[in-house]
C-alpha cells in the first residue's frame, strides 16, 4: 500500500466533540509538525471557520470534504489517511458507511460511541473483512469506555503484581463526577431506547452483558448488574445505576475475551454510582433509579420523546461550555477480589468534564496511538482499548491526557 498523506484525519470535525478533539490536537501536536493531520467534514464552509477559530497556527490545517451519505467520498478519504477518528453520531444512524470505507481499504478507525446493538452489528457484519484487510477498529475510546476498560486492565496488572494472579472480580463505582451531556449524547441514548422499544429481540440482546464477545465467550455465574438502590458491602454505601454500564461492562468483557480469558473465564464485573451512607445515601440512590427509569422510558415513546426533543435535552451540537468542561472531573474507584480472598483498591481521576472536555483528549490519544505505537503486525478486526492499545495508550493517557491511575490499597 501506498504511504498515505495524513497520520490522523478528525472526520466530523465541526460536531460538538469534534471540535473540542480539533484543538486538543492543534495543541499538544500543533499544525504541520511531526503528526500530519487534518480535519474533514461535509460542510465545507464548517470546516472553515473551525479552522479560522483556531488562529494564524492553523493556516496550514488541511482540509477534506466527505459525507457518510457518498460512498466515493469515504473511500477517497480513508486512501489519504492511516488514521481516522469519527465523532459523527448517533453511530447507528450515520456510522455504517464510514465503517465499510475502513475495512474495505484497511484503514484503521476508532470513536466515541456508546452504542453496544451497533456495535455488535458492525462486528457481525464486518469483522471477517477488517481481518483480512488489517483494518483495525477501536470503538469507545471516549469516557465510554477508555476509564472503565483501562481501570481494569490497571487494577489487574496491580493485582498480578501483589498477589501473582489477577482478580476474578471487580467493581467500578463512581465516586464524583462533575460533568454535562451533550446534544449528541442525549441523541444516541434516546436511539437505543427507541429501537429497544419497537425491538423484542433486542431488548433481549441489550441484556446480555456478552453481547459483543466472540460466539461462545460466556460465564456460568450471573452476571451482578446494579438497577435499583442497592447497599453496597465494599464501599459502605449505597449505589444507584450508572447509565454508562450498558456500554462499560460489555466492552470490559469484551477485552477479557479478546486477551484469551486473563481475567479468567468466570470473570465478573459491574458498576454502579455512589450516593453515600446512610438514609441521605438510601433516598439518592432511589431518586436516581426513579429520574433515569423515567427518562429511558420517556425516550421510548414518540410523544414524549418529542417533548423530551423539543423542551427538555439539549439539542445535537449543544454541550457544555469550554469553563464548564475545564471545572469538571471524575473519580472512579475500582475494588478486585481474588479467588484466594485477597482483595485490591485503585483509582481513575480525569481532569475534565467526563463526555467531553475528557472524552476529547482520550479519543485524540487513540487514535495517535493507532498511529503510532501499535506492532505494525497487530492483526486487523474488531478490538477494544485495553485489548489492542493496553500499556501505550494508559501511558499515553497520563502523560498528555490528564488521566491518572493509582494503587489505593490492598490486604
Amino acid at each position: 500500500m501506498e504511504k498515505q498523506q495524513f497520520d490522523l484525519v478528525v472526520f466530523g470535525a465541526t460536531s460538538f466533540v469534534g471540535q473540542i478533539l480539533t484543538r486538543y490536537l492543534a495543541e499538544t501536536y500543533g499544525i504541520g509538525g511531526t503528526v500530519s493531520w487534518a480535519i474533514a467534514g461535509r460542510s465545507g464552509h464548517k470546516l472553515e471557520v473551525l479552522k479560522n477559530e483556531l488562529g494564524d497556527a492553523a493556516r496550514e490545517l488541511p482540509i477534506l470534504l466527505a459525507d457518510a451519505s457518498r460512498p466515493d467520498s469515504l473511500d477517497e478519504l480513508c486512501r489519504q489517511t492511516r488514521v481516522i477518528i469519527s465523532t459523527v453520531g448517533p453511530y447507528a444512524l450515520y456510522g455504517e458507511p464510514l465503517i465499510k470505507a475502513c475495512v474495505s481499504s484497511g484503514t484503521d478507525y476508532c470513536d466515541l460511541t456508546g452504542e453496544v446493538q451497533w456495535i455488535r452489528a458492525m462486528i457481525e457484519g464486518y469483522e471477517d473483512q477488517a481481518k483480512a484487510s488489517g483494518a483495525r477498529i477501536v470503538h469507545c475510546c471516549g469516557f465510554d469506555s477508555i476509564p472503565s476498560d483501562l481501570g481494569v486492565l490497571f487494577l489487574q496488572q496491580q493485582a498480578q503484581q501483589t498477589f501473582g494472579h489477577y482478580c476474578t472480580q471487580v467493581k467500578m463505582r463512581v465516586k464524583a463526577a462533575k460533568g454535562e451531556f451533550s446534544g449528541g449524547t442525549v441523541a444516541s441514548l434516546m436511539n437505543v431506547a427507541k429501537e429497544a422499544a419497537a425491538d423484542p429481540g433486542l431488548r433481549k440482546e441489550l441484556a446480555n452483558p456478552f453481547s459483543i464477545c466472540p460466539p461462545g465467550h460466556r460465564s456460568s455465574q450471573r452476571q451482578p448488574n446494579v438497577k435499583s438502590a442497592t447497599y453496597d458491602k465494599d464501599f459502605d454505601a449505597w449505589t444507584a445505576p450508572f447509565v454508562m454500564a450498558a456500554i462499560n461492562t460489555r466492552i470490559v468483557h469484551r477485552s477479557n475475551a479478546l486477551m484469551a480469558t486473563g481475567y479468567g473465564k468466570e470473570f465478573l464485573y459491574d458498576e454502579a454510582m455512589l450516593t453515600g451512607r446512610g438514609l441521605k445515601g438510601r433516598a439518592t440512590a432511589y431518586a436516581i433509579t426513579a429520574a433515569l427509569g423515567g427518562f429511558l422510558a420517556a425516550s421510548a415513546i414518540k410523544p414524549t420523546r418529542w417533548a423530551l426533543e423539543r423542551f427538555v435535552v439539549p439539542k445535537p451540537g449543544e454541550g457544555p461550555s469550554p469553563e464548564a468542561q475545564e471545572n469538571g472531573f471524575y473519580d472512579l474507584r475500582f475494588v478486585g477480589h481474588t479467588e484466594a480472598g485477597e482483595s485490591i483498591r485503585t483509582r481513575v481521576t480525569g481532569d475534565r468534564d467526563p463526555g467531553y472536555g475528557s472524552t476529547g483528549k482520550m479519543l485524540g490519544e487513540a487514535g495517535a496511538c493507532l498511529a503510532f505505537d501499535l506492532d505494525p503486525d497487530a492483526p486487523g478486526g474488531f478490538w477494544t482499548p485495553a485489548s489492542l492499545l493496553g500499556q501505550p495508550l494508559l501511558d499515553r493517557l497520563t502523560t498528555r491526557a490528564g488521566l491518572r491511575f493509582e494503587l489505593l490499597e490492598n490486604n
